[in-house]
């Protein structure tokens, strides 16, 4: 018996021990493209269960989809029965409505569309007295979500999730992850990210890079600052591409809610951290809208939320500031 045991000590002990490695999905969905990085011991999601899931987020949250629910609900005159993916990017988008007075608005659909950065073309910039038509179809205090149910009070009401929809979706594929038993990765999706863990089988901190913008045709983007972190969603907002001439001026596609114009302020993007990435994609649109001032004294009142940004001078020079929490996150040569 004694030398059964040897030999099976002898056996156990040459075992091999299985190796971590890094693998990775890659695709585009969104009009966008992804990536998931993980760290495991084999293979353990296919792209088949990403692609499936993409797809059912599709069904639900897409305004480019035919059918989608939420084009139903836009299409509805009071509402309709939402599923588990329309229900919590609503429940989001009132929470940080109400959060930022308003200035995150999930019902800005027609404005968009009427300014040329929706799913439809546009001729030119709406009139004056159109904005004042389509505003009396905006706001969220006209939304109210009442269990699986989602009521309007006007039937012109329109949502408009785009804003928030990369961010939720970057969370579900993180979920999926986590769902095989995963615990150190990276999802990206569009830039948005949602990170867990450490690179394998080092241990080093997981490394992400924040893009310096540049409006020239001709430049590359480069790297503005890196951070590390272990947990969280990381998401940015930014005037600097996504941007149409209205009279001879740059009109960008965030619109303020409450004038029905286009924000104009000193803001060039925001780079947000928080705990997840529909959070963070919901405020970076939001501290775009507030300006430089207003922004930091909004995350000063919510320390959860950490932000990086970058901003023009009055002298027309490009510049940075940070909060603290995310001050600490940067990483330095």
């Amino acid at each position: 018996m004694r030398f059964l045991l040897l030999i099976l000590a002898c056996f156990w002990s040459h075992a091999p021990v299985p190796v971590v490695r890094a693998f990775q999905l890659r695709g585009y969905a969104q009009g966008t493209t992804y990536t998931l990085t993980y760290y495991a011991t084999d293979s353990l999601v296919t792209k088949a269960e990403v692609t499936q899931q993409l797809a059912e987020i599709d069904a639900s949250l897409s305004l480019y989809q035919a059918g989608s629910l939420i084009n139903r609900f836009n299409a509805a005159p009071r509402g309709v029965r939402a599923d588990q993916h329309l229900q919590r990017v609503v429940r989001k988008a009132l929470e940080v409505y109400r959060a930022t007075d308003g200035l995150f608005d999930a019902t800005v659909e027609p404005l968009v569309q009427a300014w040329g950065f929706g799913h439809q073309p546009a001729a030119g910039a709406p009139t004056p007295a159109t904005i004042k038509t389509l505003l009396r179809s905006v706001g969220s205090d006209k939304l109210t979500l009442r269990g699986d149910s989602l009521l309007k009070q006007v039937p012109t009401l329109h949502l408009d999730l785009n804003g928030i929809a990369q961010g939720y979706t970057v969370d579900v594929l993180a979920a999926l992850l986590e769902r095989h038993g995963i615990r150190d990765y990276v999802v990206e999706l569009g830039g948005e990210l949602r990170v867990r863990g450490h690179r394998q089988p080092g241990g080093e901190l997981l490394r992400i890079g924040i893009e310096r913008p540049d409006t020239s045709a001709f430049a590359a983007p480069a790297l503005q600052q890196v951070i590390g972190l272990t947990a969280g969603g990381v998401t940015t907002s930014g005037n600097y591409r996504k941007f149409r001439r209205v009279g001879g001026q740059p009109a960008a596609h965030l619109i303020n809610p409450k004038t029905g114009y286009p924000f104009r302020n000193e803001l060039i993007s925001v780079t947000v951290v928080a705990s997840d990435a529909l959070t963070a994609d919901a405020y970076d649109n939001a501290l775009m809208g507030m300006g430089l001032d207003r922004a930091l004294s909004f995350l000063r009142q919510n320390p959860d939320l950490q932000a990086y940004f970058i901003y023009q001078r009055p002298s027309g020079a490009v510049a940075d500031t940070a909060t603290s929490g995310f001050t600490k996150l940067l990483l330095h040569p």
